[in-house]
């Protein structure tokens, strides 16, 4: 890269401006996927907010602050859903930038020794981790396609590289987005789209730190950075990977995890 254009570059804020950019967002109700809607929203993205229940408000929330979005209500595993999504997208905006994989089946999942899954849980946990990925990325693909350009970022977890037990279909479901990511990534370079994966460590809240005690504190004693991973800690990961900061960055997993231990 000529000097001159890296100096340009580290002048200017513009690696971190999504300015009109069109962002879908999927889970955007809940803790992480409201956080990244609002963040992202700040930084001119127009938001596509997506979820299954009440997607609604946080686009209440966007246009408080003085941004734009639309709520589309849509269950990620279903193929028609998935479509509608896209077309309402291009409907209120007239094209698809980013997408972010965020939705994710953890909550309803249970804990236990992997050979008391239950079959219906294993299934779920694929069904919205994998698949709704999977259809999610196919339905925008056209549009980026005629744009030549495109980002989709998936949501995968730190509990991948830690290879954490008791938790087997979220684990395993998780894994699956990283050979996702790097096959897509060779399949959609020639169209100028690129796919990456941004994975965080545990982001408690108060429902979470109940159910599991001790557990956050473990996890905190284990990073270089001492303290609770927060859902804003995850924004500048999107904003980078989603942004012109990162042109030439394809089939890549960055770990968002305060440095956390893999071992």
């Amino acid at each position: 890269m000529p000097e001159t254009h890296i100096n340009e570059l580290h002048q200017s804020k513009s690696w971190a401006s999504l300015e009109d950019r069109v962002v879908i967002i999927t889970g955007a109700a809940g803790v992480i996927g409201r956080t990244l809607c609002l963040g992202l929203a700040r930084a001119g993205a127009r938001i596509v907010a997506a979820d299954l229940v009440e997607p609604e408000s946080v686009v209440e929330e966007i246009e408080a602050q003085g941004g734009r979005g639309v709520a589309v209500q849509v269950d990620i595993t279903e193929p028609d859903a998935t479509e509608s999504l896209a077309d309402q997208a291009i409907d209120r905006f007239g094209r698809i930038d980013v997408l972010v994989n965020n939705a994710g089946f953890f909550r309803a999942a249970s804990r236990g020794g992997f050979a008391d899954i239950p079959l219906e849980e294993w299934d779920q946990a694929f069904r919205v981790n994998v698949r709704g990925s999977w259809l999610c990325s196919r339905a925008v693909l056209p549009a980026m396609r005629r744009q030549g350009s495109g980002r989709i970022i998936h949501v995968g977890s730190n509990t991948v590289f830690r290879g954490v037990p008791g938790f087997l279909h979220y684990v395993t479901s998780k894994s699956a987005l990283t050979g996702m990511t790097r096959a897509m990534a060779s399949e959609l370079g020639p169209d100028g789209i690129s796919v990456n994966l941004l994975c965080p460590d545990f982001i408690p809240d108060p429902d979470l730190l109940a159910a599991q005690p001790g557990n956050n504190e473990r996890l905190v004693a284990q990073r270089c950075f001492k303290r609770t991973q927060e859902p804003e800690d995850l924004v500048g990961g999107v904003l980078f990977l989603a942004g012109p900061g990162s042109d030439f960055v394809t089939g890549q997993s960055l770990v968002v995890n305060g440095g956390a231990y893999f071992l």
